[in-house]
């Protein structure tokens, strides 16, 4: 499971239907719907928020408005308890270089244009979920 702390735009078709469906998957995990990836790490950032089920919300529905723009057909009633105003989620500066270096390795195999066209980007923009904080690479990462 990887929910991106960067904003769902860089991400090629493949890595955004994937985002859909793990953090749908999270949804139903911070709502008890299911017994799979309960103590999953990425979870953590989530589930330590006062507002979790809220805080999924909000994440899913930044996913589906980057879907939208794109064109495609995600459901958007399938997201629960979005909230406009809810507090943004601490993410490390180092996790973020981090996420940006592992999208860019993937891309750079599954869709090279993509990769082309973030070229100039040094410092991605965040899900509106994250906030930038400094600090190393989370923990749970596989580094």
């Amino acid at each position: 499971m990887r929910l991106w702390s960067i904003h769902p735009q860089y991400l090629d078709t493949k890595g955004l239907l994937a985002l859909w469906r793990e953090a749908l998957l999270a949804q139903k995990v911070l709502q008890g719907r299911t017994r799979g990836y309960r103590n999953h790490p990425q979870l953590d950032r989530f589930k330590s928020h006062p507002y979790p089920r809220k805080a999924i919300g909000s994440y899913l529905m930044e996913i589906w408005r980057e879907a939208d723009r794109r064109g495609y057909s995600f459901e958007k009633r399938k997201v629960k308890n979005a909230s406009k105003d809810i507090a943004a989620i601490s993410v490390t500066r180092g996790q973020i270089a981090h996420e940006w270096e592992h999208l860019r390795k993937k891309l750079k195999k599954r869709d090279p244009a993509r990769l082309k066209a973030n070229a100039k980007v040094h410092r991605p923009r965040l899900h509106p979920s994250f906030r930038s904080a400094p600090g190393p690479v989370a923990d749970w990462e596989k580094v």
